[in-house]
């Protein structure tokens, strides 16, 4: 006999599945492939004890993942909100905080960038300036420690699932732990040399929070290829551009050396922020001619 459940763990092909009992089961998909992600709605088939077979894979709501392409790397399922973590150390990409917000605008899910380490006073205002660009489009920037005060992060998760993502060394394991005593979430001290932290985390795992409110954590990564959004998705995904969308004197502007690119203006006068601009060119670089 089927039940529901929800994947709590994804690891290749083998999954956790947790049911509506609370009850947790090992699982796998019939076949070979394997088209699962962390937060995903599924009906399974006991197979054994603690042991089942992934039958039946529920509509989703919502679908983060990042490709290139070769392959896709599936991130988080039915997420509401993404929660990316920057840091006053290591070093952090603002192209990648822009690429996982593109990603979330396109999936339609709210975001929120935590800048974690904040106990580190003489190295925050650097990193505070890299994220004014998204605060002042409207995202919201909390800024924390994590081995401190979480509490300012908690009203933003509350009655929804979140899902934690960032470049490896920001702290997230760390956030973790501190959301929800007892993770255990594995944490290494930052490789200094590199300037950049140890992948710590293997897998995605989906931590309940009170209430409905429910946090994955996702694996550090370097990358966050968008091979999949078109030129018109990624355009579309820059909040501040979207006013001006179809407003270029030539309908298929790519928003670069065109007279009369109503983007490009917005630049030049100073209401798109320029650093923002160059990750949209970045971006969409595959897409151009």
């Amino acid at each position: 006999m089927s039940r529901e459940g929800t994947i709590i763990a994804a690891h290749g092909r083998h999954y956790e599945v947790e049911d509506a009992d609370r009850g947790h089961w090992q699982a796998m998909p019939r076949g070979k492939k394997s088209i699962y992600a962390c937060g995903d709605r599924v009906h399974i088939e006991p197979t054994g004890q603690d042991q089942a077979r992934i039958v039946d894979h529920l509509t989703r709501e919502s679908l983060l993942y990042r490709s290139d392409a070769f392959r896709q790397k599936l991130i988080a399922a039915n997420v509401g909100q993404i929660v990316i973590v920057a840091a006053a150390e290591p070093a952090f990409s603002d192209e990648l905080v822009s690429r996982a917000l593109v990603a979330a605008e396109h999936e339609g899910m709210r975001a929120t960038i935590v800048l974690n380490k904040c106990d580190l006073a003489d190295l925050v205002p650097a990193a505070r300036q890299q994220l004014i660009p998204f605060a002042a489009i409207g995202y919201p920037v909390i800024e924390l420690s994590a081995r401190g005060d979480i509490t300012p992060l908690l009203p933003l998760l509350d009655g929804m699932l979140s899902v934690l993502v960032g470049q490896s060394g920001m702290g997230k394991s760390t956030l973790i732990n501190a959301l929800v005593p007892g993770a255990a979430a594995a944490t290494r001290e930052i490789s200094t040399a590199l300037d950049a932290g140890k992948h710590t985390t293997t897998h995605a795992t989906l931590y309940r929070l009170d209430g409905e409110s429910a946090l994955i954590d996702s694996p550090g990564l370097q990358e966050f290829g968008l091979a999949h959004l078109s030129f018109g998705e990624i355009e579309h995904a820059f909040p501040e551009f979207r006013p001006t969308l179809g407003q270029c004197r030539f309908h298929d502007c790519h928003h670069e050396a065109e007279p009369g690119c109503a983007v490009k203006a917005l630049v030049e006068s100073g209401v798109v922020n320029r650093r923002r601009y160059e990750h949209f060119r970045a971006m969409t670089r595959d897409h151009r001619g």
